[in-house]
C-alpha cells in the first residue's frame, strides 16, 4: 500500500458512506516526516496494515501506532485487513531497537505500540514486547508508552513477562459483544479470554497501570449486549474505553450491518461513563489508539494523579 495515499474504505450494501463518515486527505507538514521516518527504519504501523481511516489525521499531527513482531498475523479475523501468514517462529531481534530509535527521533510525549498475533511463538511474542518497552524507557525516558497486546494465547506467564516491563497503559481489545465474538473473531480468540487478559493485567500490573479496551459497532450488536459488554469490562477493572464504527476493509471481510450515527455514539459514551470508566472516546472514526494521550490523561485526572 502506498503510504502517501489515504486508506480505502469499502462501503457495503449502500451506494455511499453516510455523510458523517469522511476520510480527510493528509494536510499537516509532519505527514511526510512521519512517512519517511517509518520507511527509513523499516517499521510497520497498524495505520497502514489495518487501513485505519485516521491515518491522514494522525500522521499529519506527527503520530503513528507502531506494529510489533512484524506485519503478518497468524489469525484471520473477519473484520481485520492485516495479512494472515504463519511466520514459523521467525522474529526480527532488531525491531525493539529500531522502534526505540524512532520514538527518540520523533521526540514523542506519548507512543502507542501494538502487535500482530503470533501463535507460532511459545510466548505469543511477550519477550519482544517487553524488550521494546525497555528500550524505549532507555532511549526516550520521558515518553509515555501505551501497549496494545493480543491475548498471548491465553498464557498467564506470557502476560507476566509483558508486565515485567510495564507500559503506562496496557490495552487489549474486546472487539465486539459476547454473542458476535465467534463470528467476528478468529476461532482462537474468545470473549472470555479477552476479559481474562484484562483481569490479569489489573491483578498483576503495578498500582498505577491504566487498562484499556475497544469495541467496534455496526456488526449487528444489540443495545443490551453492548451494555453487558460495558459491565463486563468494568468488572475486569478496565479504565478506558473506545467505541468506533466498523468499516469493511474489502469485499472479503464481514459486511457492515449498520452505520451508527454520531448522536448514538454520544449516548453510548454517556452510558459508559456512568458505569465508571475513567475516560471514553466514541465516534464513527474512533479507533483504539485515537487521541490516546488525551484519553490516558483523563484516567490520570480521574485518579487524582
Amino acid at each position: 500500500m502506498d503510504a502517501s495515499a489515504a486508506p480505502p474504505v469499502v462501503a457495503p450494501r449502500a451506494a455511499a458512506l453516510p455523510p458523517w463518515i469522511r476520510v480527510r486527505p493528509p494536510t499537516g507538514s509532519q505527514y511526510p516526516q512521519v512517512r519517511d521516518l517509518l520507511n527509513d527504519l523499516n517499521l510497520g504501523t497498524v495505520c497502514r496494515e489495518a487501513r485505519c481511516p485516521n491515518l491522514p489525521e494522525c500522521w499529519s499531527a506527527g503520530t503513528a501506532t507502531l506494529m510489533l513482531l512484524g506485519t503478518d498475523c497468524t489469525r484471520r479475523c473477519g473484520f481485520c485487513a492485516v495479512t494472515t501468514h504463519w511466520p514459523r517462529g521467525v522474529v526480527d531481534a532488531s525491531e525493539p531497537a529500531r522502534v526505540a530509535e524512532a520514538v527518540r527521533r520523533w521526540e514523542l510525549r506519548y507512543v502507542v505500540l501494538t502487535q500482530v498475533c503470533r501463535d507460532d511463538l511459545a510466548d505469543g511474542g511477550a519477550v519482544i514486547l517487553a524488550e521494546t518497552v525497555r528500550r524505549i524507557r532507555t532511549e526516550a525516558p520521558s515518553t509515555l508508552v501505551e501497549l496494545l497486546i493480543g491475548d498471548l494465547g491465553g498464557r498467564p506467564e506470557a502476560l507476566s513477562t509483558v508486565l515485567e516491563e510495564p507500559p503506562d497503559v496496557l490495552a487489549h481489545n474486546l472487539e465486539t459483544t459476547r454473542a458476535l465474538s465467534p463470528a467476528v473473531r478468529d476461532p482462537r480468540a474468545s470473549y472470555e479470554r479477552s476479559l481474562s487478559v484484562l483481569r490479569g493485567a489489573r491483578a498483576s500490573g503495578p498500582p498505577g497501570l491504566v487498562t484499556k479496551s475497544s469495541i467496534m459497532l455496526g456488526l449487528g450488536e444489540t443495545p443490551s449486549d453492548l451494555d453487558t459488554a460495558f459491565r463486563d469490562l468494568r468488572g475486569a477493572g478496565v479504565d478506558l474505553l473506545t467505541l468506533g464504527q466498523y468499516l469493511r476493509p474489502s469485499v472479503d471481510h464481514l459486511p457492515v450491518e449498520r452505520f451508527v450515527p454520531p448522536e448514538e455514539f454520544e449516548r453510548l459514551k454517556d452510558r459508559a461513563l456512568k458505569l465508571g470508566f475513567s475516560g471514553v472516546e466514541a465516534g464513527p472514526l474512533v479507533r483504539s489508539s485515537y487521541r490516546a494521550e488525551e484519553l490516558f490523561r483523563s484516567a490520570v485526572g480521574a485518579r487524582g494523579g
